[in-house]
Parts: C-alpha cells; structure tokens; sequence
C-alpha cells in the first residue's frame, strides 16, 4: 500500500519502509512524527483520493537526521564594469523514515 502526502508545499509518494528527504520539520533523530495531510491513500482499485485529503488517514514516520543540501552558488558579474557579486545558500533538509500508513 503506498500513500500520496503533503509536505513543505510538495508531494510525497511513500510506501512503508521508505526513507525520504523532505523540507525540514522540528525534531530530533529517533522523534516520531505523523503526516496528516493525506492526498491518496490505497493500492490499484483499492485506492481512496481525497478531496483534498482522506478522512483519517495518517502516515507515521520517524526522524532519521536533520541535514543540509549541496550549496547553490548565485554568481552575478556585470561585464566590463569590475562588478561581481558571489553569494551561496544551503537549504536545511530532514531525513525521515515512513513507519506506517493508516487508511482512513
């Protein structure tokens, strides 16, 4: 069975037992979560769609660890005019583990 979540303003197509990196939620590593906003939740012909979620659905997780992205470099130059400008930015990312899908 696999379920369709809502997360940090993206999709999430998870099975039990996937480890997924999604934006980052408060918790520390081994803290339990759960994900309320259940898009589709189901198998085949077996599957409910929300609208927009499935009443009582959750999927159960757990934090894994709390880590960065690979650094994105913003490089603006002006040409001919000795004007440059670097600047860098790493996105925070939690790494969790689906436990558990309950369908609604």
């Amino acid at each position: 069975m696999f379920a369709v979540i809502k997360t940090g303003g993206k999709q999430y197509r998870v099975n039990a037992e996937d480890v997924i990196t999604i934006e980052k939620l408060d918790g520390d590593a081994g803290a339990k979560i759960e994900f309320a906003e259940v898009l589709m939740v189901g198998e085949g012909a077996d599957a409910t769609i929300g609208a927009p979620f499935v009443k009582g659905a959750l999927v159960k997780a757990e934090v894994v660890e709390q880590t960065r992205a690979r650094k994105v470099i913003a490089f603006k130059k002006r040409r001919r005019q000795n004007s440059k400008r670097s600047r860098g930015h790493r996105q925070h990312h939690t790494v969790v583990k689906i436990t558990d899908i309950v369908a609604g």
